[in-house]
C-alpha cells in the first residue's frame, strides 16, 4: 500500500518554506535521507514557487502530494489555473528565473504534466534505490 502526504497551501509567497518543509519532514518521516531528500525538496520549491508565481486564480490554493510506492517516489503540484501549462524555457544567462523546470527536467527520473477537471498538476517521479526498506506505512 502506498504512503501519501497531502497538504496545500494559499498562493502566496510567504509560504513557499512551510511547503519545503512539509515536503522535507514527509521524507525524513519515510526515511527518505541523503541526496535524494535535497533533490525532492528542492523541486518541491520550484514547482511550489512556480504554482504561486504563475497561478491566475485569485485566492487559490497550491496542493502538494507526495507519493510512496516501492520504488517511486513522485511529488505532484497542483493549481486551479488548469490552461496555463508549463513550459521548458532555456533563459538567457542573464535572467533571474525561467530554470526551475530545467532543474526538474535534470533532477527527476521523469516529469510531466496534466490537466484534470479543475486543475493542473505538474509531477516528478523519482526511482529510490533501496525503496523496499525506505518505506514502512
Amino acid at each position: 500500500m502506498p504512503a501519501t502526504e497531502t497538504f496545500r497551501i494559499p498562493k502566496n509567497r510567504k509560504h513557499v518554506p512551510a511547503a519545503r518543509q512539509h515536503v522535507r519532514k514527509a521524507l525524513a518521516d519515510w526515511g527518505v535521507i541523503d541526496q535524494l531528500a535535497d533533490n525532492v525538496t528542492l523541486l518541491a520549491n520550484e514547482l511550489v514557487t512556480n504554482a504561486v508565481n504563475h497561478c491566475r486564480v485569485s485566492h487559490a490554493q497550491i496542493k502538494v502530494t507526495l507519493t510512496l510506492d516501492g520504488p517511486d517516489l513522485v511529488l505532484e503540484v497542483s493549481d486551479p489555473d488548469r490552461n496555463r501549462l508549463p513550459r521548458l524555457h532555456v533563459p538567457d544567462p542573464d535572467e533571474e528565473g525561467g530554470r526551475g523546470l530545467a532543474l526538474v527536467a535534470a533532477l527527476a527520473d521523469a516529469w510531466g504534466h496534466r490537466q484534470e477537471p479543475y486543475t493542473k498538476c505538474v509531477w516528478a517521479r523519482f526511482t529510490l534505490a533501496g525503496a523496499e526498506s525506505a518505506c514502512s506505512g
